[in-house]
């Protein structure tokens, strides 16, 4: 069986979208009402409607927010006769916590490399001028 090339196209373009695109995620995250999704889905899968309860939008609105996070890899969703159901796509969060967890080893060491030589500095003030800090 051989498939058109506009099939191809469409399998490709599904295959890329679903790369975890770390600045998407964090640009869907850095909205408050999507964080606030975010943290419901953390405690199982929920509707649309559900997700709508607590905000003060429309469910249109939510919907577009819905499609953010899910554009992103963040979030998954399903049809499941008239409902539309969202469950959080952990592989999109971890990526994100990695990311960041890269960087704090990183701050980490040279705020403690900072402190050994502010240390050594005081130490040789110490030395040399024979006060104590």
């Amino acid at each position: 069986m051989f498939l058109t090339m506009e099939r191809q196209l469409r399998i490709l373009k599904q295959m890329l979208q679903q790369k975890i695109d770390l600045d998407r995620t964090f640009q869907a995250l850095a909205d408050k009402s999507r964080r606030s999704m975010v943290e419901r889905l953390t405690s199982g899968p929920a509707s649309v409607s559900e997700l709508a309860e607590p905000l003060a939008m429309s469910l249109a609105a939510v919907v577009q927010h819905v499609h953010v996070l899910e554009a992103c890899g963040v979030v998954k969703t399903e049809k499941v006769g008239r409902t539309r159901m969202c469950a959080i796509e952990p592989a999109a969060m971890t990526a994100a916590e990695q990311w960041i967890t890269d960087r704090r080893r990183g701050w980490e060491a040279r705020l403690d490399r900072l402190g050994d030589i502010l240390r050594e500095v005081v130490t040789t003030e110490v030395v040399i001028t024979g006060e104590q800090p």
